[in-house]
């Protein structure tokens, strides 16, 4: 028997998480997850906190010497992450 209407698991998920409104939460929250993983997990012994908010990721980190370097890094983080997700969650990330 052959069905004609048949999908792909991974595309019934990701249409069920759309049209009920999880999708952006659950990338949101991969790509907080991403952030702490970055750089062989060292950035989690520095990040204090780590939100989105208007498609902006903010990390309030405990070292300025790491957010002068992390500053230079933005738009290639951005990227990153973005990718690391697959979707774009986020168009800027703001140190705080």
């Amino acid at each position: 028997m052959i069905r004609s209407k048949s999908k792909e698991l991974d595309s019934i998920l990701n249409q069920f998480l759309r049209e009920s409104g999880l999708e952006t939460p659950l990338n949101q929250y991969r790509l907080i997850e991403a952030w702490y993983k970055l750089k062989d997990n060292s950035l989690k012994a520095y990040t204090e906190q780590a939100y989105i908010y208007n498609q902006k990721l903010y990390v309030k980190l405990n070292t300025p010497a790491l957010k002068a370097n992390l500053m230079m890094q933005r738009q290639d983080l951005t990227r990153e992450l973005n990718g690391i997700v697959k979707a774009n969650v986020i168009i800027d990330i703001v140190f705080l």
